[in-house]
């Protein structure tokens, strides 16, 4: 069964009801552009900045896409991409390519123009869908990317090298085209976050999207009441498959522009949120936000808000402990996972064992994890390993890449590259990347451990610790350290609060800096290597 399965149940069912709702609350004037009258979308007087879709019109434009696809000539596997910023019609958009038997490819939007031709090219895409924040990147690839390539436009004032969308799908039916889709059919390409290198083509079938989509609504127990918050891109797995649990209930979904405490905020209370998926950084930004006094609680309508939940990166329990003196009668739960797992969710705490606030939690709903040596074999209980990940989320293959897919994928099993163990109640922690891992002295330092205890000091914001190059010991360990506004810490004040770790995990070398995030939360931390690595060296040879 695949997920255009819900949608197609949704609209008989509740066809009159809200699907989705638009909030941009960087719009100040007093209308949106005109609309077209296929667009379907309803917006208000008093709120410019709020649109919003019900079930049948959301069905009925995805059925539009997936028709407008196919009298272009797109066949079953053809690869149809989308480059735009989370708005209304990016998921009719997505749900009408997986309608018309084709591969959904989406783009990260900070692809630059050579990005985004690379992965064209990857993945094999025949047709992409872009927004107009992206014309000047592709209309300096234009020639590249149209040559056997559909350039399509979504917006007003489509430029010459494209084809507007909207004049594609103006007169195509809003009927179900008569396309079967199977479990096993090719789905969606996502591309990994390219922490590592240059990204790699992630190719999942039906299975997966729907396992992913069944297992957010069981691990959240999302009802025909709750109304999720989404504010992560939907481009990522993430995003896009926390909102599906909603899909599954027939619930309300909200997506939101901004990511500013205040916005964030505002849009909980006016649109009644129950659910709400954040980032560590925005998370600390709502914390950082109340102690100043900037927010308070008591302006706000947040009775209803039952379930906060944090994924893509490891949370400091430091962060929940505040997260609870705030908001004591929320219930908390953290998801692991990777864009070959389908998103989040392989690993998750569960709402139920906020106590384990720490680890990354238990097998999810249909997983089995183990982890393993380097030969591959399970280690001891309390041991680290490679955590690796079975089910029916995995992903088929990294598209066009068999040796990748050889070193990744053996005997069903996903080997994840983040270093776990396990405790004697069976919760699985997570230490590292296996290639963030620093090695000193020929011993083993684990950076998310040292990660979470600097978070905890009270005027620390965000924090990233990596390795730097040291000609004695291999490695040393340098913590990048964001400082909260409106105050002072200096590097001794550091050191002394480091104390309290064993010697050989006190940071070495102190820099203050921000630490650079991608979309998704995620640290940046290549790029901190490359650019304080060789600044190290650079002042460690000046000295010597």
């Amino acid at each position: 069964m695949p997920v255009t399965d819900y949608l197609e149940r949704n609209c008989k069912l509740y066809g009159d009801e809200v699907a989705l709702v638009e909030l941009n609350p960087s719009i100040e004037d007093t209308r949106r552009t005109t609309w077209k009258e296929y667009d379907l979308v309803q917006t208000t007087e008093s709120q410019p900045y709020r649109r919003e879709i019900t079930w049948s019109v959301f069905d009925e434009k995805a059925n539009r896409v997936a028709n407008m696809l196919l009298s272009r000539g797109v066949k079953r596997g053809d690869k149809v991409a989308i480059l735009m910023f989370n708005c209304l019609e990016w998921l009719p958009i997505y749900f009408g390519i997986l309608k018309s038997g084709a591969i959904a490819v989406p783009f990260n939007f900070r692809f630059d123009a050579s990005e985004i031709e690379y992965c064209a090219n990857l993945a094999e895409v025949d047709i992409l869908l872009f927004g107009p924040e992206f014309i000047g990147r592709i209309e300096s690839i234009a020639d590249k990317l149209s040559r056997g390539r559909l350039l399509i436009y979504v917006g007003d004032h489509c430029p010459t090298f494209a084809e507007s969308y909207r004049e594609l799908v103006a007169d195509c039916s809003s009927k179900a085209p008569l396309v079967r889709i199977e479990d096993e059919d090719d789905a969606a390409i996502y591309f990994s976050s390219g922490t590592t290198g240059f990204p790699k083509a992630i190719l999942h079938n039906h299975e997966s999207l729907m396992q992913a989509a069944q297992m957010e609504q069981k691990h959240h127990e999302t009802g025909r009441d709750d109304v999720f918050l989404c504010i992560p891109p939907l481009y990522h797995t993430g995003a896009k498959f926390h909102w599906m649990g909603s899909l599954c209930a027939g619930s309300k979904a909200v997506l939101l522009k901004g990511t500013k405490p205040d916005i964030i905020l505002k849009a909980i209370s006016q649109e009644k949120c129950t659910i709400v998926w954040l980032l560590v950084p925005w998370a600390q930004d709502i914390l950082d936000a109340l102690d100043r006094g900037e927010l308070h609680l008591q302006d706000y309508d947040l009775e209803q808000w039952r379930l906060m939940h944090i994924g893509a990166q490891p949370v400091p329990p430091s962060l929940i402990k505040h997260w609870k003196e705030y908001f004591p009668n929320h219930k908390y739960d953290t998801n692991y996972g990777l864009s070959e797992s389908t998103g989040p969710g392989c690993v998750h705490l569960g709402m139920e064992n906020i106590h384990k606030v720490g680890a990354i939690g238990i097998p999810g709903y249909r997983w089995q994890c183990k982890i393993v040596d380097e030969s591959g074999n399970e280690v001891k209980q309390g041991d680290v390993g490679e955590l690796c990940v079975k089910g029916p989320g995995v992903m088929t293959c990294y598209y066009n890449d068999e040796k990748a897919t050889a070193e990744t994928l053996k005997d069903g099993w996903l080997y994840t590259g983040d270093m776990a163990m396990q405790d004697e109640d069976g919760f699985i922690f997570l230490v590292d990347r296996k290639k963030d891992v620093i090695v000193s002295g020929g011993e083993n330092i684990y950076p998310v451990q040292i990660e979470n205890f600097l978070s905890a000091y009270e005027k620390v914001k965000d924090v990233a610790v990596i390795g730097l190059p040291d000609k004695r010991l291999g490695e040393i360990t340098g913590a990048v350290i964001s400082i909260k506004e409106g105050t002072e810490c200096s590097e001794e004040e550091i050191n002394e609060y480091c104390m309290e770790l064993p010697r050989y995990k006190r940071p070495k070398k102190i820099i203050f800096a921000e630490v650079p995030r991608n979309a998704t939360g995620k640290i940046e931390k290549p790029a901190l290597r490359k650019k304080y690595g060789v600044e190290y060296l650079v002042a460690e040879e000046n000295r010597g």
